[in-house]
């Protein structure tokens, strides 16, 4: 194993503190337990008080959560340790900071852990009076149920809701209408994903699955889960394609089409995929939205959602109503994503 670490035991705090050292005018960073506020508190920058908007989730997937937290997105992210859930204390306390007086809401990745933790630390919360809401985000169309999972996994269409959400609380709409708000846009994300070559776990020293030089793993989670099938190494097109195929069949299993409203194509970089590769792949998943009718108005290319470094990539579609895309285009300010 070759890590830029210090020691794979304190690799989730080192990363806080260079985060703290690089974003300092952006975030408030706490440790033990670790969580991460924003640095804009009403008491100190004089705003008005918002609805807090917090996720978390096990590290390893930077800059998700952690990365996102900034005016127009999150106010708080838990990271727990690589791969992990964080505890529900650290997540209590986590939402205990970021609440503002307005109620906080949760968004929570689909896995079994996180689900958990995040339902207990919102009752703790509640005993203290804080209203707390949560949104489920389940937008992998690979599986069914996984390894970490009883229903669909979260993945990259994560950003996708903490985002709209942030942009509902920043206007200053109360729990129910961000609540609602980012409900609709966890229903309107489809995502899948493939993975080139395992991660490396530093925990682990090792990499997280066995695959071979000439294989790729369709559908794969962002733990390295398995997918749908392990197939024969392909041109970047037919992979593009086998993807696109899948989630645009989810769409049209439903209620609606891709094509109804504005659509966001988001393609993500899972650690170890270059930017030549991730704007490639980006041109044959247009290719494939207009093939079928489909007008992409927005876009996001980048590595936001990760496993560890990874090679490979995830494609997301998101439907987007008018509601919806006002909240996609507000402007946000994190270490991460810059909107203005």
């Amino acid at each position: 194993m070759k890590k830029l670490v210090t020691a794979p035991e304190t690799v989730v705090e080192d990363y806080l503190r260079g985060l703290a050292l690089a974003h300092g005018d952006l975030l408030d960073v706490h440790t033990n337990p670790n969580f991460v506020l924003r640095a804009d508190r009403p008491a100190l920058s004089g705003r008005e008080p918002q609805v807090a908007v917090i996720s978390g989730g096990g590290s390893g997937h930077e800059p998700l959560h952690c990365g996102l937290v900034g005016p127009g997105m999150l106010h708080a992210a838990v990271p727990g340790p690589v791969f992990t859930s964080p505890p529900a204390p650290q997540i209590q306390a986590a939402t205990m900071a970021a609440d503002e007086g307005r109620g906080v809401l949760m968004i929570v990745k689909n896995y079994t852990g996180d689900v958990m933790n995040f339902e207990t630390a919102a009752e703790l919360c509640e005993l203290d009076d804080v209203e707390v809401a949560s949104v489920l985000v389940a937008d992998d169309v690979a599986v069914e149920d996984s390894t970490f999972t009883a229903g669909r996994r979260g993945v990259a269409g994560t950003l996708v809701v903490e985002k709209i959400a942030g942009a509902a609380a920043a206007r200053g709409d109360d729990l129910a209408a961000v609540t609602a708000l980012a409900e609709r846009a966890a229903a309107s994300v489809r995502s899948m994903g493939v993975a080139l070559r395992a991660g490396v776990n530093p925990n682990l020293g090792q990499a997280t699955f066995d695959l071979a030089e000439d294989e790729i793993e369709l559908g794969i989670g962002i733990h390295g889960e398995p997918g749908r099938e392990r197939v024969p190494m392909r041109p970047a097109k037919e992979i593009i394609g086998s993807l696109m195929d899948a989630i645009l069949a989810d769409f049209e299993a439903g209620e609606a089409t891709a094509a109804d409203g504005d659509v966001l194509l988001f393609v993500n970089g899972m650690g170890a995929t270059p930017d030549s590769e991730l704007h490639l792949c980006f041109a044959h998943a247009y290719d494939a939205c207009t093939a079928r009718g489909i007008a992409v108005t927005r876009s996001l290319v980048g590595s936001y959602v990760t496993s560890l470094d990874m090679a490979g990539v995830s494609i997301t579609l998101v439907r987007l109503d008018a509601d919806l895309l006002a909240a996609w285009d507000a402007p946000c300010h994190t270490p991460a994503l810059v909107r203005c």
